[in-house]
Formats: C-alpha cells, sequence, structure tokens
C-alpha cells in the first residue's frame, strides 16, 4: 500500500510539474514561431537574472510567470467578488485534472523500488490506471471548463467579459457534439473506453486510426481546435473586439491561472489526438512489451523510447496548433456555429456510420474479396471524407457563384461627393 501511494504522488508531482512548465515553454516557442512566420525578432535576450548570460530568451517564461505573481492585485470594484475569485480555479482545475488518464507511455519495468516493498508489477505510465471509463472522465472533466469561463464573465459585471463567457459557453457546448463523435468512432472500433487500450490495439494491429478513420479525425481535430479556443476559434477572447474576453477584469496571479489554463486545454487536445488516432507512443518495430495482460515485461531502453516517442508526437501536434493561429484568420460567431452544426455534426455521424458498418459487416468483406477488411475500412473512409466535403461545398449556401449580383444603396454623402 505504501509503495502504491508513493508511486501516485510521484506521478502527480511528476505530471504536474511537467504540464507547467510545458505550459510556459510553449509561450517562449509559440512567441519564437510568430516572430518566424511574420518574419521579425522574437523572445531573444532574456537569460539568468543578476547576471549578464542570455540565454536565446529561454528566461522569458520565468520573468512573465514571476512578474504575474508578482504583480499588485486589481480588483474593480463592481466585480461579484465570490464569483470573480472561483472562476480561475474552476477553469484550472478542469484543465489539469484531465491528465490524470492520459498516458506518457507504456509502462517502466519492474524493480524500481526495493525488494521489501514487494512490488512486482510494472508501473503503468498514466496516473489512474485503474479508470476504466477514460475516456467518459475526459468529456465529463472537460465540461467543467465551461462553468469557470461563464463564471469568470458573468462574475467581472462587464459587457465585454459577459460577451466573451456568453460566446464561450455556445462555442463549447456546440463542439462538445463532434468532438463526443470523434471519439465515439475510436471507441466503438476499439471496443474500450481506456485510453491505453485504444494505444494498444493500435499497436498490435499496426493499422493507426488516422488511416482508418480519417474523416474521424479531421471532425475531432476541428472540434479540439475549438475546445482549446485557439485561433480560428478564439472567440471568446478575441482582442480586436472584446479587449480581452471573459478575463479582461483579470489581472496577476488570477490571469496566470486563465491563461495557462488555455496552454493546458491545448496540450491535453494533443495528447488526446496522438492517443486515440495517431497510435499514442507506438512505432513499428517496438510493439512487443505489455500491450495486452500477460505480455513480457518491456525493457528499460524501450520504454524509454516509447515515452520519447509519445511526447515527439505530441510537440508536432502542438506546433500545428501553433502555425495554424498565423495561417487562419478568425471566423465569425455565425460561420462558427454553422460549422459546428452544419458540417462538423453531419461529418462525425457519416464517420460513426461508416465505422458501426465495418464493425458489423467487416470480417465478411474481407473474406469474400480476400482483402483484409482494413484495407476497405480505410478505402471507404478515405471516400467518405471526399464525399461529404464534395457535398457540404455544394449544399454550402454562402457561396456567391452564379448569384446575381445585388446593388447596394449609395450613402447620400458618397452620392454628393460622386457629383
Amino acid at each position: 500500500m505504501l509503495a502504491q501511494t508513493i508511486e501516485a504522488l510521484v506521478k502527480i508531482g511528476l505530471v504536474l510539474g511537467g504540464v507547467m512548465t510545458a505550459s510556459a515553454y510553449l509561450v517562449l516557442v509559440e512567441r519564437w514561431i510568430a516572430a518566424w512566420v511574420q518574419d521579425r525578432l522574437g523572445p531573444n535576450r532574456v537569460g539568468i537574472p543578476l547576471t549578464n548570460i542570455r540565454l536565446w530568451g529561454l528566461g522569458q517564461p520565468i520573468a512573465d510567470g514571476v512578474k504575474l505573481m508578482l504583480k499588485g492585485e486589481a480588483v474593480p470594484k463592481h466585480v461579484d467578488k465570490p464569483l470573480y475569485y472561483l472562476a480561475p480555479a474552476v477553469v484550472f482545475l478542469g484543465a489539469i485534472l484531465v491528465f490524470a488518464v492520459i498516458p506518457f507511455g507504456s509502462v517502466l519495468p519492474r524493480g524500481i523500488f526495493p525488494e521489501s516493498w514487494q512490488l512486482h508489477e510494472p508501473i503503468e505510465l498514466v496516473i489512474a490506471p485503474q479508470l476504466d471509463v477514460g475516456m467518459i472522465y475526459v468529456l465529463a472533466v472537460g465540461g467543467i471548463a465551461v462553468y469557470g469561463v461563464v463564471l469568470g464573465g458573468w462574475g467581472s459585471n462587464n459587457k465585454y467579459s459577459f460577451f466573451g463567457a456568453i460566446r464561450s459557453a455556445a462555442q463549447l457546448i456546440s463542439y462538445e457534439i463532434p468532438l463526443g463523435l470523434g471519439i465515439l468512432g475510436v471507441v466503438l472500433a476499439t471496443g474500450s473506453l481506456r485510453l491505453d487500450a485504444i494505444i494498444a490495439q493500435q499497436a498490435d494491429s499496426g493499422w493507426w486510426n488516422i488511416v482508418q478513420q480519417p474523416l474521424g479525425f479531421l471532425v475531432f481535430t476541428v472540434a479540439a481546435f475549438a475546445e482549446a479556443t485557439r485561433l480560428p476559434f478564439d472567440l471568446p477572447e478575441a482582442e480586436q473586439e472584446l479587449v480581452g474576453g471573459y478575463h479582461t477584469e483579470y489581472s496577476g496571479i488570477k490571469l496566470m491561472l486563465l491563461l495557462v489554463s488555455e496552454f493546458l486545454h491545448m496540450i491535453a487536445a494533443a495528447f488526446l489526438m496522438v492517443v486515440l488516432f495517431l497510435g499514442g507512443w507506438h512505432i513499428w518495430g517496438l510493439t512487443d512489451g505489455i500491450d495486452s495482460p500477460g505480455g513480457e515485461l518491456v525493457t528499460w531502453p524501450v520504454a524509454v523510447l516509447r515515452v520519447v516517442i509519445m511526447l515527439a508526437k505530441v510537440l508536432a501536434v502542438i506546433l500545428f496548433f501553433m502555425i495554424a493561429r498565423w495561417s487562419w484568420p478568425r471566423f465569425r460567431f455565425d460561420q462558427l456555429m454553422q460549422i459546428a452544426w452544419r458540417v462538423m455534426i453531419p461529418w462525425g455521424l457519416a464517420n460513426l456510420g461508416v465505422v458501426a458498418i465495418m464493425i458489423e459487416y467487416g470480417d465478411r468483406i474481407g473474406a469474400a474479396t480476400g482483402i483484409d477488411w482494413r484495407i476497405w475500412m480505410a478505402l471507404i473512409g478515405f471516400a467518405t471524407l471526399i464525399i461529404v466535403w464534395a457535398a457540404t461545398v455544394i449544399a454550402d449556401p454562402s457561396r456567391t457563384d452564379n448569384r446575381p449580383r445585388r446593388d447596394l444603396p449609395v450613402p447620400s454623402f458618397l452620392a454628393d461627393e460622386a457629383n
């Protein structure tokens, strides 16, 4: 019992420290990427305090964190203080609790603890390995952020904050549906709600879900952008329109909690994309080990390599998130809602229907044609993606092709100047 308690505390400490440090330095990475995209200099001069050492801007996150923690608290008099103070804690709690069921690798070999502790089982690299409903837990905990954002907007008693909170509530609730549909397709194909089991299924078969369910991956990716409120889905903030959105009235440590929570949501979304669709820690040739109960123990090099592969994939997805921020303009709010209800939800249902049909009849189709049913599933998945994309483009009412031009009335003062 003592060993399990120590193991859990060590995991919690490593995960909490790791994701918080990653959030701080991913801000620096995003600034570097922004500078690269915009062809300008990014942070490159902040180094070790009280010295002349400049480490390519690596001291910037430390400087920002210390500044926010030591900054004087400015609490407007018009705010609803109980809700105002509660909101950052709720948002941060919802963001950090997701990592309890996200695996960071497969397992570590036994023998880390002393033999007197009689711990002979391998250590699973997840905080709560016994939770069999991991995906339901992720959806439930992720929904807590909606309450925090709404509390922040309402408690601030500011119209800009309120607009951001209402936008956020509509956006997050709407995109939870396509997000769930993307997850449901993977769960249906895997037959398990455990994230490690989803990785193991991809490792055992050698087929990543992005190949078998490309439409589901696209739906999940777009919904993940919206759930993380990343551009082009950052309507809850939209500083050009709302000053700062739901956190306009926040400063100091409370603002830091809100900003860190946004990056935690992005990191969690990247982990879920890797786990659900990109094979997790799997790379072909490294699938031996504890992928199922009763498997052989992995060696230390393989265990460490799996962690490195997992984190490398997550970092690649995060870089994609950051590059996308500087590649697409922000959607209008009506466009954002139309994408959710008129595009992503029908696409998610189409993907779910294809997966259900292939799970039911895939073996028969494969036996009749002599071709592996997974190949058929991949082909049908890509065909469905092309068909639904074409159907959406054709049925898009916002297209202006072949539409008669409507001459708008000219304002009187412009007409007078023209004359």
